[in-house]
Formats: structure tokens, C-alpha cells, sequence
């Protein structure tokens, strides 16, 4: 068994063929003059920091490029103190003059809202006074037409009272209203009114052959009319009956003046 001692370098044959060079560390030393881009080592390789090989200046530093142009502004100063206060100034301003008109257009939407209100009020009021003053209108109207057709009831009756005679015409009328192919005629008429008729119609009774027949339901003033084909009623009470029908009051002829007035609330 072969051993070998430590640090002893082992002698390795050389390939067959060749030229056998004895066994050495270093075969010869390199002159500096054949060393090219040789630099020596120091510590500050492990910085990152390159050094030149010695006998080669170190390149120049690259010129750094001009920044490229940005759209960009650049950042303006901002405003003074002065700038400040103005637009503070400037803005209370702006909201005084905004306030004063929006308060000046709200009190003038407030009035033309009341003044619609107030008119909306005036016009119903007026429109009920309106309605009370027409109503009023025609109940004076209606009075006055009633106070008027009772007056005339009143003429009527005195003129009775003081021409009696005028029931002579009366049954003329009413005689003449019958139709002359009628039979039988016969005239009603209150007693007292009965010698005038026959005195002052004596040719018209002749004429038509009527019959006088007195009857003390029938007032003075009127008279009743009857034949076979019919009857004309000319009482006081039926003609005054159509007279007051013309001007809508139902006044009859013989019910009192204040019995229509407790009616009517007057």
C-alpha cells in the first residue's frame, strides 16, 4: 500500500505522444508588458465601483441628457395676503348682493301671493253681496208688484161702491161671449145688481131671451152666465183672479190686504 504525504503534488504521466515537460507550479512569469485591461484588486470591487486597468485612463463620464420637455405648468407662486383679503372681500360681496336679490324676489312673490289671496277673498265677498243685493232686488220688486195689485184690488172695489152701474157692462160682455147658437140662457147676478141689468140691458136680455136669475152668492160687480152648450163666468172674483195671475200674485179678491203681507214676511 502506496501513501502519500500531505501537500505533495502528484506527478500525473503526460499523454502518450507528446513532449514530456517536467512538472511545475508556474511554467514562467508574464511581463507587465504583455498584460492587457489588468487591473489590481481592492476591496472596493464588492462596492460595484469599476476601476480602470492600470496604464488606461478611466473613460470619461456620459454627459446626462436634457430632461425632456412635459406639457405640464410649472407650480405658480401662490397668492399674497393681499390677494386674499381681496377675494374674501370680493366673495362677501357676491353672497350680499346674491342674498339682497333672492330676498327682493321672495318678498315679491310673498305680495303677489297675498294680493291673490286678498283679491280671491274681495271677489267672494263681492260675490255674495252681489247675490244678496239681487236677491234683496227681487224680493223689493215682488213686494212692490203685490203692494201694487193690492192697491188695485182697493180702486176696483171703491169704484164698485161708488158705480154700481158699470155691472150693466159686465153682462153685456158676458152675454156677448156666449155663442148665438146657444139656448136657454140664463143670467146669475147679485139682487141688487139685478134692476140694473134689467134697465140698462133690457134690449141685449130681449134679444138673446135670457132669463135673469138673482143669486146671492154672486158679489156685486160680476154675474154668471149659463146656457145649454156651456157657462161664462164673470164673477168679481174669477176676472180679478185672471188679473192678479198676469202679475204673479196670488191676491184673492176677497181675502184681506194683511193676510198676504203676514205671508209674504213683509
Amino acid at each position: 500500500m502506496t501513501s502519500s504525504k500531505p501537500n505533495t503534488l502528484r506527478q500525473v504521466p503526460p499523454p502518450q505522444g507528446g513532449t514530456q515537460r517536467p512538472a511545475s507550479t508556474y511554467a514562467r512569469f508574464i511581463p507587465r508588458e504583455e498584460l492587457e485591461g489588468f487591473a489590481a484588486w481592492t476591496p472596493d470591487v464588492f462596492a460595484g465601483v469599476e476601476r480602470a486597468p492600470l496604464g488606461v485612463s478611466a473613460p470619461a463620464p456620459a454627459p446626462e441628457p436634457d430632461p425632456l420637455p412635459t406639457d405640464e405648468p410649472m407650480a405658480e407662486a401662490g397668492p399674497s395676503d393681499e390677494e386674499w383679503e381681496a377675494r374674501i372681500h370680493e366673495a362677501r360681496q357676491q353672497g350680499w348682493s346674491d342674498g339682497y336679490r333672492d330676498g327682493l324676489e321672495a318678498l315679491e312673490a310673498a305680495k303677489r301671493q297675498f294680493a291673490q289671496q286678498v283679491s280671491a277673498q274681495v271677489a267672494q265677498v263681492a260675490e255674495a253681496f252681489q247675490d244678496g243685493l239681487s236677491a234683496l232686488e227681487a224680493r223689493l220688486a215682488q213686494t212692490l208688484v203685490e203692494s201694487a195689485v193690492t192697491l188695485a184690488r182697493q180702486v176696483v172695489r171703491s169704484e164698485l161702491q161708488q158705480r154700481p152701474e158699470a155691472v150693466v157692462q159686465v153682462a153685456q160682455e158676458a152675454m156677448a161671449a156666449v155663442v148665438l147658437s146657444a139656448r136657454h140662457l140664463r143670467l146669475r147676478l147679485n139682487p141688487e145688481d139685478a134692476a140694473l141689468v134689467a134697465e140698462g140691458a133690457a134690449d141685449a136680455l130681449k134679444a138673446r131671451e135670457v132669463q135673469l136669475v138673482p143669486d146671492a152668492d154672486i158679489q156685486r160687480g160680476g154675474c154668471r152666465v149659463e146656457s145649454d152648450l156651456g157657462q161664462v163666468d164673470a164673477s168679481i172674483e174669477t176676472r180679478w183672479a185672471h188679473a192678479a195671475a198676469v202679475f204673479d200674485v196670488p191676491l184673492a179678491w176677497a181675502e184681506p190686504e194683511e193676510e198676504l203681507h203676514e205671508e209674504g214676511g213683509v
